[in-house]
């Protein structure tokens, strides 16, 4: 099974992702994270999903995507021709006996300290899925008491834009 990551610019219309995800579970596709927002224009939407699923599933999917009346573009943002980064806060318990390694791990990874109490530390990472899934593997050892993940925001590097590719 494959990662993908595909962004969708859509019409910003009352109901998209809602028709968009529906797609996706149809396919029974597995998402492991949405981001949506409006673009540089208030007319349309960025809808970036990352998915695991087969690539003939993928490709069929694509096509059953751009059948929907709101989709304008799709494009398939791959490690070598996008950028990407994820956002996590972390709260782990801030104790005296774990303190020192919490500081040591979070400017080794340079999570920013965002809260800090007696009782609890909220830190701040940024960076790509894996870096975020090997910081909390680091933190197991620690008490952490919330975890909070933004989904995946990928761009096409260079000079290239999903609106290039407007299918209206």
């Amino acid at each position: 099974m494959n990662r993908y990551t595909l962004a969708v610019l859509v019409r910003n219309q009352f109901g998209v992702l809602n028709r968009l995800t529906s797609m996706f579970r149809r396919r029974q596709f597995n998402i492991s994270s949405i981001t949506a927002s409006e673009t540089e224009s208030g007319d349309v939407s960025r809808i970036t999903f990352s998915f695991d699923g087969e690539e003939n599933g993928k490709v069929q999917l694509v096509n059953q995507l751009y059948k929907l009346p709101d989709v304008c573009s799709i494009k398939e943002l791959t490690v070598e021709n996008s950028l990407s980064c994820e956002l996590m806060l972390i709260k782990l318990q801030n104790s005296p006996s774990s303190r020192e390694e919490i500081h040591a791990a979070a400017e080794a990874f340079k999570a920013e300290t965002i809260d800090y109490t007696k009782d609890a530390i909220v830190l701040r990472l940024i960076g790509d899925s894996r870096k975020m899934d090997d910081f909390i593997s680091l933190m197991q050892e620690h008490k952490i008491l919330e975890i909070c993940r933004t989904g995946t925001a990928s761009i096409e590097k260079g000079s290239a834009t999903l609106r290039q590719n407007l299918n209206l």
